[in-house]
C-alpha cells in the first residue's frame, strides 16, 4: 500500500486549515446576520448592502469573548481577509482596519472564489452531512492497534456507498474522489499512514463540520494537532491510561454544534445556510436555517406569484433541463419559495451547460411538481435524488 509522504501530509494539513477558516468564517457570518450587525448601510449617498462596520465588529468580538482584545480581533479578521472570506466594500483596503470602514463577506455579494479546493471542501461537507444523518450509516466505531475510533469507514465500503448513492459512476471515480478528499484534509487514514484505497483500510473524516469554532483557533495554524490528539474531535476514543492496558477508553464528545448551509452542488458552505460562496444552500441535512436574514438579496426584480406564472397568456415559457452532475455536483443555487427561483449558476458547471439561467422558476424536480414548495424542501429533493437531474423551469419571454 502506498504510504503518505511528508509533503502530501503537509499539503493536506495546509488545506485542512483553509477549510477550518472557511467554516469559522461562515459560522461568524451567520451569527452576525442574526445579530443584525450585517445590514444595508448608507455612506456618501450610496447604499452598500449586507455589510458591517469594522469598529463595531471588533467591539462585538470582544463582547462575545471571541477575542480578548482589539489587537487579536484585528488579527482574526485579517485572517479572514487573507483567505478571501471578507473584503472592503470598495476593495480600497487590502488590510483590516479597526475603524469606521465598511466590509462585507464575499458570500454576501457573490465574489467568493469557487476554486478547486473550495469545490472539494464543499463536496466533502455534503458527503459528511449525508453520512451522519442517514440510517444504517457506514460510519461506525472500530478499533485499530488497540485504539477505538468513532465514525470510521472502510475504504471499500465508502466506494460501495458512493456508487450506490449515485455520487460516482464507478469504482475508479470513487477512488479518485476519496484520494482528493484525503489530499485536501477532509478525510484521513486513522493513523495517517496510507493514502485512500479500495481496501479494508480504516478512514475517518478529519473535519467535524458541525462543531462550533472559536475564532482564536484560526491563529494556531503553525501548531496543528493530530486528529487523535484533539480534544475537539468527536471521532476518536482515546485511552484514559495507556500504561494500564487496552480496556479503558474515554469518549471525546463534540463541542456545541451549529446549523450550517452548504452548496447545492454535491460539494456547499455551508454554506458552509446562507450560502457557501454564492453556491451555498441548505443541503444534505446540514440543518435548514431561516434564510431571509442570511442570504444575499434576490436576483428577481420583483416578486412573482404562482398565479401569475400559471395564468393563461402569461409571458413565461416552460423548459426541460437535464443536468448530469459532475464530480462536484450540479452548479446552481435555488432560493425563495412558492415559487422558488434560480439565484445563481456556476458558469463552468453542468447546470449552465444544460441552459439554466438566473431568474428561472423551478416548476418540477424529477417529475415532482414543486411550485408550492420552499427552497429547503426543493434542495432536499435535489440532493436525495439521482445524479441525473431533470428540472422543468419557467423562463420569462420578455
Amino acid at each position: 500500500m502506498e504510504s503518505i509522504s511528508n509533503s502530501l501530509k503537509n499539503k493536506a494539513t495546509e488545506r485542512h486549515h483553509r477549510a477550518e477558516v472557511m467554516i469559522a468564517g461562515e459560522q461568524l457570518r451567520l451569527r452576525l446576520h442574526d445579530g443584525k450587525l450585517i445590514k444595508d448601510r448608507r455612506h456618501h449617498l450610496r447604499t452598500y448592502p449586507n455589510c458591517f462596520v469594522a469598529k463595531e465588529l471588533t467591539d462585538w468580538l470582544i463582547d462575545h469573548k471571541e477575542a480578548p482584545d482589539r489587537e487579536t480581533g484585528i488579527r482574526l479578521m485579517q485572517k479572514l481577509m487573507d483567505h478571501y472570506i471578507i473584503h472592503h466594500v470598495c476593495d480600497e483596503h487590502s488590510d483590516y482596519k479597526d475603524a469606521k470602514l465598511l466590509y462585507r463577506f464575499r458570500k454576501d455579494d457573490g465574489t467568493f472564489p469557487l476554486n478547486k479546493d473550495v469545490k472539494v471542501f464543499l463536496r466533502g461537507q455534503s458527503l459528511y452531512e449525508t453520512l451522519i444523518n442517514v440510517e444504517d450509516s457506514i460510519l461506525k466505531a472500530r478499533e485499530e492497534n488497540s485504539v477505538k475510533y468513532q465514525r470510521t469507514f472502510l475504504g471499500c465500503e465508502m466506494i460501495d456507498w458512493l456508487i450506490q448513492e449515485g455520487e460516482t459512476a464507478n469504482r475508479k471515480e470513487a477512488v479518485e474522489l476519496g484520494r482528493a478528499l484525503l489530499e485536501h484534509g477532509i478525510i484521513q487514514h486513522v493513523s495517517s499512514k496510507h493514502h485512500f484505497f479500495d481496501s479494508n483500510l480504516l478512514y475517518q473524516f478529519r473535519i467535524n463540520f458541525r462543531r462550533r469554532r472559536r475564532l482564536t483557533e484560526l491563529l494556531n495554524e503553525n501548531s496543528p494537532r493530530a486528529l487523535s490528539e484533539s480534544p475537539d474531535s468527536p471521532f476518536c476514543l482515546r485511552k484514559l491510561n495507556p500504561e494500564q492496558g487496552n480496556s479503558s477508553f474515554l469518549s471525546v464528545q463534540p463541542n456545541k454544534e451549529i446549523k450550517m448551509v452548504s452548496a447545492v452542488r454535491r460539494s456547499s458552505v455551508t454554506s458552509l445556510a446562507g450560502s457557501s460562496n454564492p453556491y451555498f444552500i441548505p443541503t444534505p441535512s446540514l440543518g435548514f436555517l431561516p434564510a431571509a436574514e442570511c442570504n444575499p438579496k434576490s436576483v428577481l426584480k420583483r416578486p412573482v406569484t404562482n398565479e401569475e406564472l400559471l395564468s393563461p397568456g402569461a409571458p413565461y415559457i416552460k423548459k426541460t433541463l437535464t443536468i448530469v452532475g459532475d464530480a462536484v455536483g450540479w452548479g446552481f443555487v435555488v432560493r425563495g419559495g412558492r415559487p422558488c427561483h434560480i439565484q445563481a449558476v456556476d458558469p463552468g458547471g453542468p447546470a449552465a451547460a444544460a441552459g439554466m439561467k438566473v431568474c428561472q422558476f423551478v416548476f418540477s424536480v424529477n417529475g415532482t411538481y414543486v411550485l408550492h414548495l420552499d427552497y429547503p424542501t426543493i434542495s432536499s429533493l435535489i440532493m436525495t435524488g439521482p445524479r441525473t437531474l431533470v428540472l422543468e423551469v419557467m423562463e420569462a419571454t420578455e
